[in-house]
């Protein structure tokens, strides 16, 4: 408007009679018309959702499509993401003087009561050889720990090695070929009933038959990408060789992830990709969250993008629709500019004088609905592009390279802090659970482990809690508290 204002001025000034001064800003009006800017972002972004949905590609908003090509780092969650999520046994060893029979029945009664994948993985073993679980009493789960439970009247505790070492004796032969086990991309299992060590079953979980193909296209997009897991170090490590994943943050806890997205933010623009309950706060976390569509219904509700087919390689694709939408809009504005550049001079009549080129109104109503025709079209072409075509992969300018793990060392939760108390007074089981019972009432204890033999209470904390409130329950039941480590 301010354009056309001056141009009028501009003529009069000059001489020109009232009627030329008005079409040459009616001209300036009309050839201005930002109908071609308007339409270059929204018919873009309103097209590439189209293909995207087409593919299987959900993308919930005009921003996350927009934010999705411009990430630096994609953080896969291991099992059901990287991994088919569906464990089998592969490997049983027994320590001296236990069978695998009983190995087998009392690992099957300890997880009986546990939903986690490698809990499935030992029952539906155990049903093939024909066992049948036996019933357990006091059952407690331990995040990213274990499980206890009182099994024929006697602790049954099964769980990684590291949470096992400080409840039994494990023979160095038998942490050799557990550490033989982990190289291998196997989980290992430990057991122990009445303090005695039964043995070890092994778990692995297959990759998914596309997921290393998925992240060599991501890396190939110029895309660092980096593995989370519970694992252990070891067993995280061959996985992620075997992906070929840039990074491994291994030792995370469920509740851990959302911390690890945080400090990897700050190298970039993150995506979290993941499919489980636990990864929800992850995926809400990160710039873009992207859930796979067969995962819990809560992951699919906390992403920006949803893979309906759930497969990695639509990650890659997602990636470059979005790069391709967005180049798609920068086309178009650069040709809306492009074109006013040269129609607004025209229209003003700048060249009348020089050239003798006088653009005459309804010319200029013809150029500006070309203009918009040319937007549209251009948007348009997006319907022809593969998002899972490579040919095109180009490189964004920024370093690839393994992370170095020590920068996001404050994200590998720490296992859960213990507590022991020693106790004077406990006389039979009953005793044990009465002792049990009071601590775990206490908010920040997670679980507790009471021995009237041994005289001795092993409480696992969730949370700081301090040794006078503990002694303070154990007290209330008549019993003498020796002292607290």
């Amino acid at each position: 408007i301010t354009i056309a204002l001056v141009t009028i001025l501009v003529w009069l000034l000059l001489g020109k009679e009232i009627g030329f001064a008005l079409a040459r800003g009616i001209s300036v009006l009309v050839i201005s018309c930002p109908c071609a800017l308007g339409l270059a972002t929204p018919v873009a972004i309103m097209v590439g959702n189209g293909v995207g949905a087409k593919q299987g590609i959900l993308f919930k908003t005009a921003a996350a499509l927009e934010e999705t090509g411009r990430i630096d780092t994609v953080v896969l969650d291991k099992t059901g993401t990287i991994t088919a999520g569906k464990p089998k046994v592969t490997d049983l060893i027994c320590a001296e003087g236990t069978d695998e029979a009983t190995l087998l029945a009392s690992a099957a009664a300890l997880e009986a009561k546990s939903e986690h994948p490698l809990a499935v993985a030992v029952m539906e073993y155990a049903g093939e050889k024909g066992i049948v679980p036996e019933e357990v009493k006091d059952f407690t789960a331990l995040p990213g720990n274990g499980l206890t439970a009182r099994f024929q009247g006697k602790e049954l505790v099964g769980g990684s090695g590291s949470f096992m070492k400080k409840r039994v004796k494990i023979s160095q032969a038998l942490l050799d070929q557990s550490d033989a086990l982990a190289e291998q991309g196997k989980t290992p299992l430990f057991f122990a009933h009445d303090g005695k060590l039964l043995g070890i079953i092994a778990v692995a979980d297959v990759l998914k038959p596309d997921s290393a193909q998925a992240i060599r296209e991501l890396k190939n997009l110029g895309i660092r990408v980096m593995m989370l897991t519970g694992d252990n170090e070891r067993t995280a490590n061959a996985i992620g060789r075997e992906a070929g994943v840039d990074t491994v943050i291994a030792g995370v806890l469920p509740d851990g992830k959302e911390s690890v997205i945080r400090e990897v933010g700050e190298f970039g623009k993150v995506a979290m990709v993941g499919d489980g309950i636990n990864d929800a706060p992850a995926l809400t976390r990160a710039d873009i969250g992207i859930a796979i569509g067969a995962g819990a219904d809560i992951a699919v509700d906390a992403a920006d993008v949803v893979l309906m087919h759930s497969s990695l390689l639509d990650v890659a694709a997602a990636i470059r629709l979005s790069r391709a939408t967005l180049r798609n809009i920068h086309e178009n504005l650069f040709w809306a500019f492009f074109y006013n550049c040269i129609g607004i001079p025209l229209a003003a009549g700048v060249f009348i004088r020089v050239l003798g080129w006088q653009l005459n109104p309804m010319f200029g109503a013809a150029a500006m609905s070309l203009s918009s025709f040319c937007v549209v079209t251009n948007a348009l072409r997006l319907n022809l592009f593969d998002p899972h075509s490579a040919k095109h992969d180009r490189k964004k300018n920024h370093p690839v390279g393994v992370i170095d793990t020590s920068d996001v060392i404050k994200t590998k939760e720490e296992p859960a802090m213990e507590k022991t108390m020693k106790i004077e007074g406990m006389m039979c089981v009953h005793c044990e659970a009465r002792v049990k019972k009071a601590l775990e009432a206490v908010e920040g204890v997670a679980a507790a482990e009471v021995s009237h033999e041994s005289g001795t209470a092993v409480v696992t904390l969730a949370g700081p809690v301090e040794d006078a409130v503990l002694t303070r329950a154990v007290e209330d039941q008549d019993y003498k508290v020796l002292g607290v480590e």
